[in-house]
């Protein structure tokens, strides 16, 4: 009968479908932005949980500092099992010196990038419901096991809980985006991807915070990664509950929702099953676009999400509840100018005022350039929190605009395959992300001295402004005509796909 439905529906138009009205799409993506905001949060925690976590401080003696940092941390002699299990205060405090937090900061984008690839392709070829399902429980436990994993087994057990928590999260945008390449149409595609990517922004607003004041509270710096551990085990059971592949495999989905994405995306559940086009996907200058596109802010937010609460701390003095509170107000101001630029993108597209290629170049353009203005402004700024905190409410209020400049660009290109190539280039960006920490850690050798943190903003700023001109020149929005799948034709006129009749009858 839903055959039966489904064809007679191919063969209406669009305009019986409200497309203003709530549908399931929305509910799919609302899903994933719960998902994406536990994991950025859980991503972001660590550079203010090592703040409470460490007590390294830059002296004369640094070398025996470093050296005596093992019998340090075993004066720490724990009273009852509770206290064993760090349950209840007093909690240990670590001597890692800023080259060690460093490197456990970059230990998660160690595990992150080695499963991009792979990660897409799992996706590609089984949907992303088990996949998200799956790396979200797996946090979960590693998370609630991380505070024992540090005392027990100092910065190298702790490294190793990132890097699987990495290895685990790197399915997350991958699936993330096949998702989304089966689920948000063109004309909405800007509101509905900036608000699955809003998790970012939000997760960081969430987190930052949150991390703060946990480790100031009773629970201390374990209940930090307990909480988050819980969090990401709720979102877990959401997706293997709520969650769907594609809108066939949606149970309540209406026949006339179903069409309508069908026939905007140009895709049929059975496209998964097609390899993938690797050699036309590496041929594509639109793909190395968004690489470089995807280095560059990258980089850029690993300096805002790790850095900058070293720096509040070190350079402005700021307590770690305020630390949390203060660095996470500029992405609370991200998320909300996040639904103006969405509705601007998607706007210039509907009414053709710019073309979907042109938008996505202006909107990366228009998050790069003021967000590398930003560090270079940070970089001189006296310390003054006031004036601290406005240069950062002004680059991130921008720098979200990027998200709707290379980060969709991969659904414009190929909704089959969005995926893929999501995994593609966040492999490539994030073996930046993992070399920037490390570089950071031999740029400050003295985490007190103003002059090197300047440095550590220019090379960011650089980055950005390189990888956005970069961009501006090669991007293209235009689909790819490797995209349609065998057995359809593409209408140019209106870029959707004509099933042949026995195609339908089989779906």
């Amino acid at each position: 009968m839903n055959m039966e439905k489904l064809e007679v529906l191919q063969k209406g138009s669009k305009s019986n479908f409200k497309v203003s009205g709530w549908g399931y799409r929305h509910q799919q993506c609302f899903i994933l932005f719960c998902t994406l905001t536990v994991a950025y949060s859980m991503r972001a925690c660590m550079g203010v949980s090592l703040v409470a976590m460490t007590k390294y401080g830059k002296t004369a003696a640094n070398v025996s500092v470093v050296l005596e940092s093992e019998e340090s941390e075993n004066q720490f002699k724990p009273e009852g099992i509770l206290n064993a299990l760090m349950l209840i205060p007093p909690y240990p405090t670590f001597n890692w010196d800023k080259k060690t937090q460093d490197a456990v900061i970059a230990s998660f984008f160690w595990g992150y990038m080695l499963l991009q690839i792979p990660g897409g392709q799992l996706a590609h070829r089984f949907g992303a419901r088990y996949l998200l399902t799956g790396a979200m429980m797996i946090n979960c436990v590693v998370s609630i096991l991380l505070p024992l994993a540090a005392y027990y087994g100092g910065w190298i057990s702790t490294a190793v809980c990132r890097v699987i928590q990495g290895l685990s999260q790197a399915c997350i945008v991958p699936g993330l985006h096949t998702s989304l390449g089966k689920w948000a149409p063109l004309q909405e595609r800007g509101r509905i991807a900036a608000f699955v990517y809003g998790g970012q922004a939000l997760g960081t607003v969430f987190g930052l915070p949150m991390t703060g004041f946990i480790s100031s509270s009773s629970l201390g710096w374990p209940g930090i990664f307990r909480f988050y551990g819980i969090l990401s085990g709720i979102i877990g059971v959401l997706l293997f509950w709520l969650a769907a592949d594609t809108p066939a495999k949606h149970k309540k989905i209406s026949m006339a929702e179903r069409k309508y994405i069908e026939d905007e995306l140009g895709t049929r559940d059975e496209v998964k099953k097609m390899p993938v086009p690797w050699t036309k996907i590496l041929s594509h200058k639109g793909v190395y676009a968004i690489i470089l596109a995807h280095i560059g802010t990258t980089w850029g937010q690993l300096v805002l999400y790790s850095e900058v609460p070293a720096y509040l701390d070190k350079i402005m003095g700021v307590n770690i509840k305020a630390n949390g509170l203060l660095t996470a107000l500029p992405f609370l101001v991200m998320w909300f100018t996040n639904f103006f630029f969405s509705w601007m993108t998607d706007m210039l597209i509907v009414k053709n005022i710019l073309s979907p290629t042109n938008t996505r170049k202006f909107a990366n353009s228009l998050g790069n350039v003021p967000a590398a203005l930003g560090l270079i402004a940070l970089a001189y700024a006296p310390k003054d929190m006031l004036i601290v905190e406005s240069i950062l409410v002004f680059t991130c209020a921008f720098k979200i605009s990027a998200h709707l400049g290379f980060q969709i660009n991969h659904i414009d290109i190929s909704p089959n395959f969005a995926g893929t190539m999501m995994s593609l280039s966040n492999f490539t960006s994030n073996i930046g992300a993992s070399i920037a920490p490390l570089i950071t850690g031999f740029i400050l050798t003295d985490v007190n001295d103003v002059y090197l943190w300047r440095q550590v903003f220019f090379v960011a700023a650089g980055i950005y402004l390189v990888t956005n001109l970069i961009y501006v020149i090669f991007a293209t929005a235009e689909k790819a005509e490797w995209n349609d799948p065998k057995g359809t034709q593409v209408n140019e006129e209106e870029g959707q796909p004509m099933m042949e009749k026995p195609k339908l009858q089989e779906t």
